[in-house]
Parts: C-alpha cells; structure tokens; sequence
C-alpha cells in the first residue's frame, strides 16, 4: 500500500483523526534530538546559546529580525535565564524547565509569531492570564512590554 503524506490542517479546524500535521511531527522528531543532546551532554547547557542562534539563523527575513531582537530583550531582561532549543524553537529555560519560547510564524504556518510562557512562569493574576502573546511585529512599546513579562516570569 503507498504511503501518503499527512496533509497540513488548519489550526483553526478540528482534528478528528488524532493524527499529528507534519509539522507537528517534525516538531516532536526535533523534541526527541533535543533530549538525546542533552543527555549526551549530561545536563550541560553550554551548547544553548549556539542551538538557539542556529534556529534563529533559519528563519528568514522579518521573522528573522523579530527572532534576533526577541532573543535581545530575554538575554538583556533575564540573564539567569539559559538559552536552548524546545520543539526546535528558541526557549529560555529555569533550573532546567523552559519558562518562555518564540514560536515563529512559519514553524506551524500560522499567521503571526508568538511568545510562548510554560506554567513555571510566575505571570499568575487572578483566576484568568494570558500565556502567549501574537508578535506581528515589535514596536518600542512591544519590546518594553516583553521586558517585563520575562523578568516577571522568572520572579
């Protein structure tokens, strides 16, 4: 029987099959290379920073740029926080837990990039906050506004 190809869904359709996009699958195939890397190197993040800027140099163009500056703002705001790669996207991790990460537009083929924050962000507020942000683009305002996300989510 040929093999066929798992087609590209929307994100905003339903998926009944249970069956992942490709770009899902590539995401948890880079997932998978990320924990065997980091098991070879026996928990030493020193290869972060160079995983992190090969990411960003794969991107292209506008995306590109935002990657680069938001990549900036993290190292600037957050210094304790370590760069590594998570799903094959930039991350910044705590005490070994990723607490934000950029997901570029093109990764999933959607229409705007984000920044991403895991539980073990301390963004608490009530019983209800936002945990990702759309980055069509980074204005002034924008940078200074991620700036305090990323040093209130380290706490």
């Amino acid at each position: 029987m040929p093999q066929t190809k798992t087609p590209t869904r929307n994100r905003d359709e339903l998926d009944t099959t249970g069956k992942l996009t490709d770009e899902e699958l590539a995401a948890v195939k880079e997932r998978t290379k990320e924990l065997r890397a980091a098991k070879r190197r026996g928990g030493d993040d020193a290869d972060g920073e160079a995983d992190v800027m090969a990411k960003i140099g794969e991107l292209e163009g506008a995306e590109r740029a935002l990657a680069e500056r938001i990549h900036e703002i993290i190292k600037a705001s957050a210094p304790t926080l370590v760069p590594r790669t998570y799903y094959g996207m930039p991350a910044y991790a705590q005490d070994g837990k990723v607490i934000c990460f950029f997901q570029p537009a093109s990764k999933f083929k959607v229409r705007y990039s984000t920044l991403g924050f895991q539980p073990e962000a301390k963004l608490d507020n009530g019983a209800m906050w936002p945990i990702a942000w759309a980055l069509p683009e980074l204005t002034a305002a924008d940078e200074k506004r991620v700036a305090e996300l990323v040093k209130k989510a380290v706490g």
